[in-house]
């Protein structure tokens, strides 16, 4: 596949343009910083591109203003009242240290994260302590969500599986019917924003309001107004 890069301005929109061999438009937003990434197929005209563009500057600026107010985690150096997040909500770090651990864990207790590592634990092994509570978290709360949405969309989901991702919130492919599930969704949002894109992703009913895959063989979820996908076709 022949891939050709180029940045435009759209108005005042700053856009990161690739072009290649895909059937259908596709507009993102991209976290922290709102760059808006347009991949369109090799046969659409310019002409053709800024419309679509244009046409979807009110979603594009609601995106962006949301980045602009999420608040900015500092670098983390895993110390006390240092400040995480768990399903959105804040947390003060309380780091407690000791000589005769047999293992390192970190647990939600009295309104605080409280992690519990060996005297001599460098930083890099407590924010390891700190990813695998956060994975812990989302697959215990994972199943009961992958089940209730399986169940919405009529869709037979083989396996599910979490990775670090860092410009998407999840993924999905088609044809294995597995999904991938980012790994930060615990200290952000709610993971059911993930779940039902990703779940949504399999949806094909002619007519409907629901994301049309038809011309599709992997679909993957961008960060976004979720109910603006529920609502518009994918184009």
């Amino acid at each position: 596949m022949i891939i050709k890069s180029a940045f435009i301005k759209i108005g005042e929109l700053d856009i990161h343009l690739t072009r290649k061999d895909i059937k259908n438009l596709h507009i993102s937003v991209m976290p922290p910083d709102g760059q808006v990434r347009v991949s369109a197929p090799d046969a659409m005209t310019d002409t053709a591109i800024r419309m679509a563009v244009i046409h979807r500057i009110p979603w594009i600026r609601r995106q962006q203003a949301a980045f602009a107010k999420q608040e900015r985690q500092s670098t983390r150096e895993m110390v006390n009242g240092e400040t995480h997040y768990l399903w959105g909500k804040r947390y003060r770090l309380q780091v407690i240290e000791s000589d005769t651990l047999k293992s390192q864990t970190i647990k939600l207790k009295g309104g605080k994260l409280v992690l519990t590592v060996n005297t001599d634990a460098s930083e890099e092994v407590k924010l390891k302590v700190l990813t695998e509570y956060y994975r812990g978290r989302l697959k215990a709360r994972a199943p009961d969500l992958i089940d209730k949405w399986s169940k919405k969309t009529d869709v037979t989901i083989n396996s599910w599986q979490i990775q670090k991702m860092k410009t998407k919130w999840g993924s999905c492919n088609i044809e294995s019917g597995n999904i991938r599930l980012n790994l930060d969704w615990p200290k952000n949002h709610c993971p059911v924003w993930n779940i039902s894109f990703c779940m949504n992703c399999y949806i094909s009913k002619k007519g409907s309001t629901t994301i049309d895959l038809k011309l599709y063989s992997t679909f993957t979820c961008q960060t976004g107004d979720l109910d603006e996908i529920y609502s518009t076709k994918c184009h």
